[in-house]
């Protein structure tokens, strides 16, 4: 694992972890919307600019309409691929199906601005999480978006990290722009350490979900429907969930 700057840059990708064949649930409810809409204003780190959406052509001036989107793939509700941190990991296209789809909880936690989220505070949830689970973690960012305490959010300490992997945990969904540090909290040599051991291990990291309220305590179906983008570290992603009867 490169998570400590004693491998070669950009390398250390572990490969994908084999799980145990999951026990399908039965569907207990409707399809929910996990995803913030695409507009200029859809949440994102301070670092990256908003989306440009753009109508190129337009009717009635033109016989149809036309857009043109332009943005940083790591906007708004949107998957990491391994290559976001390891140039010897796989880029989308080479991200297999059932990576991005399965079954999982849905978790709240309720934690003071820019804390960490610990081993402790992961043991203590319920369902308890099974080999090859989805995690989706409900912060409660949702109603912090536009201000300014949006980018203060609890974050994944190293060790709750390690925990997810050990436990097998195939997918992270976070409603905060990252499991990481929020940027007032990371020191000069801040390298990402939470990025590092989930995507290294082969744990697929989905940032600023939404609308998780009324899956909390809940075991749930994910679908995260990504663009299959060559050669690319992230994609935006609609992401969709219903809960399943256990």
């Amino acid at each position: 694992m490169c998570d400590g700057g004693s491998c070669t840059a950009g390398k250390g990708w572990r490969g994908w972890p084999q799980f145990p064949p999951q026990r399908a649930g039965i569907p207990a409810g409707g399809w929910r919307d996990l995803t913030w809409p695409l507009s200029p204003l859809v949440p994102r780190i301070a670092s990256v600019p908003p989306p440009r959406i753009e109508r190129i052509r337009a009717i009635p001036e033109q016989p149809l309409n036309i857009s043109e989107l332009q943005m940083v793939v790591h906007t708004g509700t949107h998957v990491d691929s391994p290559r976001h941190f390891y140039s010897d990991g796989p880029a989308f296209e080479d991200i297999p199906l059932e990576r991005l789809m399965g079954s999982g909880v849905v978790w709240r936690i309720d934690k003071p601005l820019g804390s960490l989220i610990e081993p402790g505070d992961l043991d203590a949830l319920e369902p308890a999480i099974q080999p090859g689970d989805i995690v989706a973690i409900d912060t409660g960012a949702e109603a912090r978006v536009g201000k300014p305490d949006y980018d203060l959010h609890p974050y994944f300490s190293v060790a709750a990290a390690e925990w997810l992997v050990k436990k097998q945990t195939k997918l992270l969904a976070i409603d905060t722009p990252t499991p990481d540090a929020p940027l007032e909290r990371r020191p000069a040599d801040f390298n990402w350490p939470v990025h590092r051991i989930l995507l290294g291990a082969g744990v697929l990291i989905v940032e600023q979900v939404t609308n998780l309220a009324g899956l909390a305590g809940q075991r749930v179906e994910f679908l995260f429907c990504c663009l299959n983008i060559v050669d690319c570290d992230g994609s935006p992603a609609r992401v969709l969930a219903r809960e399943v009867a256990a």
